[in-house]
């Protein structure tokens, strides 16, 4: 597709919902703001996926972070990156003996930064994923919310697992070159590439805090190749981990919920977790 007509359907495209927002905003039974579905703001100057990876490739992992934040801050993502899409399902409430309707929203693809044609997925640590969940106002899925993405996923992938120099940079665009080379430019909600980052109360569980949560990487049987884990410090990355953003508000039967109030609820906290406990909602934003 040339450069032209892309723009041209992008800006359409654009048109559209931004309209469908604002007429959505005129009906007293709307469920839809702006704020959740919140568009990144163009970036002054675009950078591309090669180009981030020769930028930082050396760098320590503070210094790459750093450069991260400001770029994913400025909106240097592609576009399937910028969009929520909705997870619906029904949710049986046993303290009011109905069944409940709920729709929480999801980005397509996990963290990238980079041009539509030219990205990189990143990973990173929990601190970083937190501070760019907070600045979209979203939060870090769980363990439930990984598996509900993963069965409405329309791209599911076989993982790719990889032996060697696992927390190298180079393996971190390897694998997202053989993630690219399996998708085959497939559009919709993605799954099945990355161990997610997720939020848990197994943090809090043992002596130490600063460890962060990974969980999913489903084969295409469903099963994840990795159970929820607590074992890595917080300033542990490797190839494999992802961060998927969930914004923070919650539909319940049209009404609107903070995804807190949601976990704090003993009713309704099984809507988001198939944890006993969910106290611990979000990461430290710093080291």
């Amino acid at each position: 597709m040339g450069l032209f007509l892309f723009t041209l359907l992008y800006e359409l495209h654009m048109k559209k919902a931004i309209i469908s927002i604002l007429v959505c905003l005129q009906l007293s039974s709307c469920t839809v703001t702006v704020r959740d579905f919140y568009f990144p703001q163009e970036p002054k100057n675009p950078i591309r996926g090669t180009e981030f990876y020769t930028l930082v490739k050396d760098s320590s992992w503070q210094a790459r972070e750093e450069i991260e934040l400001k770029l994913i801050t400025e909106g240097n993502t592609p576009i399937r990156s910028r969009f929520f899409v909705p997870i619906t399902f029904k949710f049986f409430d046993s303290s009011q003996s109905k069944f409940l309707h709920v729709k929480y929203f999801v980005t397509k693809d996990y963290v990238s930064i980079g041009t539509n044609r030219d990205f990189m997925r990143v990973p990173m640590t929990p601190m970083l994923a937190q501070k760019i969940a907070d600045h979209y106002h979203s939060f870090l899925p769980t363990r439930k919310i990984v598996n509900d993405i993963y069965k409405e996923a329309r791209v599911k992938l076989e993982p790719f697992p990889l032996t060697e120099a696992r927390d190298s940079f180079k393996t971190f665009y390897i694998h997202h070159l053989l993630i690219e080379k399996e998708r085959k430019g497939r559009g919709g909600i993605i799954a099945g590439i990355k161990k997610d980052i997720v939020i848990t109360d197994k943090i809090n569980s043992g002596l130490k805090t600063n460890k962060v949560a990974i969980y999913g990487w489903h084969k295409l049987d469903g099963n994840p190749i990795q159970p929820l884990y607590t074992g890595h410090v917080n300033w542990y990355v490797d190839y494999s981990h992802g961060v998927r953003l969930v914004s923070k508000t919650i539909y319940i039967d049209e009404k609107k919920y903070d995804y807190t109030d949601i976990l704090k609820s003993k009713t309704l906290r099984k809507i988001l977790t198939d944890e006993d406990n969910s106290e611990f909602v979000r990461y430290p934003d710093h080291f």
